[in-house]
């Protein structure tokens, strides 16, 4: 069986490279994409890539994963700390998921350390820029590959 893994990335995140670089770094979501293509085919599993800046979009995206994709990773990006939609939506299609943040959450303004999606992820990689989305596929990986065809 083919593994597929979905990764989900939602507002800003098209301005990777050119955003807040102190924060974010000089990394495009395109170079990101890049390398962790590159870490999927040595795995030998499939991902998809999906970024948009509304929230309703996201939101079909995901609905849109049962039955396609064994795996989510996302960054919901300011989403993450108010989108109530967007925690139903992960809810309600029961897909595990990895939640990433390429900064330290807790170290960023107060409102940012708080994320409606945490709860639900089987984990969440944060604070270690374009790091934090190389090993939450390797970390999907292993527990796609880890556990064989009962991981549906």
């Amino acid at each position: 069986m083919r593994y597929k893994i979905l990764i989900i990335n939602g507002p800003n995140l098209n301005l990777l490279g050119s955003r807040e670089q102190e924060i974010y770094g000089t990394a495009t979501l395109e170079e990101i994409n890049q390398e962790l293509e590159v870490i999927a085919r040595k795995q030998g599993v499939e991902i998809e890539f999906f970024q948009s800046n509304h929230e309703g979009e996201l939101i079909d995206k995901i609905h849109s994963a049962p039955g396609r994709f064994h795996y989510l990773i996302i960054n919901a990006g300011a989403y993450t700390h108010y989108s109530i939609a967007l925690y139903d939506a992960l809810k309600a299609v029961s897909i595990p998921f990895i939640e990433v943040h390429m900064s330290n959450l807790a170290a960023r303004e107060p409102f940012r350390q708080k994320s409606l999606l945490s709860p639900l992820a089987t984990g969440k990689i944060c604070g270690l820029g374009p790091l934090s989305y190389k090993m939450a596929l390797m970390a999907a990986c292993e527990i796609l590959l880890g556990e064989g065809e009962d991981s549906l």
